[in-house]
């Protein structure tokens, strides 16, 4: 690197300078304190682990996200984390065994080789929320409502809700007897919504000409809540499991509109989103203004059982900086430049406004103002009183 440019940073690499900083740590405070009220757990898993541990099971996507090292200490192969969920999901296996529903939550960086989208940051800050021990869809509903809840912390008013389950991917693929080359090439497909490539995979991998018509109707399965009755005529002759999915989605659907009436749902039968280690029901947040989602999450029971013991499992995770790039929150923290000195009085009047939690900064000697001060403390016949600088 030449020696003028010692200052760049490796793309999609950032650093988080004051007052975005704040921005974050405030919000990161709130969102711990709302799951905090709601029964949550805090966890904090560690950033780098053995690669076997964190990897198992977790599929060739999460693998190619993962970043490798080796361990100067073992030998052995260490890899950073790109997704706190699986931690979670170890946890409650195996270092912290509880009886009954399991609640825990966090709040990380994570670290992807290459983002998720062109803008996106190769160093994303997750906060989410994971629900173990319960398959109802009552545990759904209420990790959605934490995900919109979360959301909300962030000051954005204006939010819709994508749904699917790949379930009803999954069971028409299963009853497809495909093999595990052409499940790769079709999953790829269905993920860009490749219709062409969708249709030519069928035709040269299913037989069962009614099943190769149910999996290619999936794709255009997407939009408002009718999708679901057209949904039912198209895989009325589906497996049972098919059918089970798509009526989970559709309670699920139900209920989430019932409870928020103002937030638009759009179902999408084809979608993939996320990795590949969910089984059931999967959702993600976006908001008007970015291609891609803010936040995300679904069910993903069984991932435990690679650490001791399989449970149900649901969750979310919220990227805190695309949240917080579209918020309307406005930062109510200005600071306030108090005299240099140590008379008492002053002193008091500095205590005072900041067990009022106002960020009051006193002079030093040279008696410059500080950057970013909009406010001074002055004395006014005996009396301390803020005012615009």
């Amino acid at each position: 690197m030449a020696h003028n440019n010692r200052w760049l940073l490796p793309e999609g690499i950032e650093e988080i300078l004051p007052g975005q900083a704040w921005q974050i740590e405030r919000f990161q405070r709130r969102v711990l304190d709302l799951y905090h009220s709601r029964g949550y757990e805090l966890v904090i898993p560690p950033l780098i682990e053995y690669s076997e541990s964190l990897l198992i099971g977790m599929g060739s996507d999460m693998d190619l996200q993962t970043f490798k090292l080796t361990d100067q200490l073992s030998g052995r192969t260490l890899a950073i984390r790109a997704d706190i969920t699986p931690q979670t999901a170890r946890i409650d296996a195996h270092s912290w065994q509880q009886q009954g529903p399991t609640r825990l939550c966090y709040a990380g960086t994570v670290v992807h080789t290459r983002p998720r989208s062109q803008l996106a940051s190769r160093l994303p800050l997750e906060v989410g929320a994971e629900l173990y021990g319960d398959a109802s869809l009552a545990s759904d509903i209420e990790i959605i409502s934490l995900m919109l809840a979360t959301i909300a912390e962030a000051g954005i008013e204006r939010v819709h809700l994508d749904l699917g389950h790949i379930g009803i991917y999954r069971g028409l693929v299963e009853a497809a007897g495909l093999d595990s080359d052409a499940i790769s090439a079709l999953d790829d497909a269905f993920e860009r919504k490749a219709a062409g490539e969708v249709a030519a995979l069928l035709e040269a991998n299913v037989h069962d000409d009614a099943l190769a018509g149910m999996i290619r109707a999936l794709i255009d399965l997407h939009g408002d809540l009718d999708v679901l009755d057209q949904a039912r005529q198209v895989l009325a002759g589906a497996p049972a499991a098919v059918q089970q999915a798509l009526q989970d989605l559709t309670e699920i659907a139900a209920l989430l509109r019932k409870r928020y009436p103002r937030t638009p749902i759009v179902l999408d039968l084809a979608e993939l989103r996320g990795y590949r280690y969910h089984t059931g029901l999967v959702y993600a947040a976006y908001i008007n203004g970015i291609g891609h989602s803010v936040a995300n999450g679904g069910r993903y029971d069984g991932i435990g059982k690679q650490f001791g013991r399989s449970r149900p499992a649901t969750g979310f995770s919220a990227n805190v900086h695309a949240l917080l790039a579209h918020s309307r929150a406005a930062d109510d923290s200005p600071l306030i430049l108090a005299p240099a000195g140590d008379n008492a009085e002053l002193l008091a009047a500095i205590d005072q406004l900041r067990s009022a939690g106002k960020r009051v900064v006193q002079a030093l000697p040279a008696n410059e103002t500080p950057a970013g001060c909009r406010f001074q403390l002055i004395n006014d016949k005996g009396q301390w009183h803020v005012v615009p600088l």
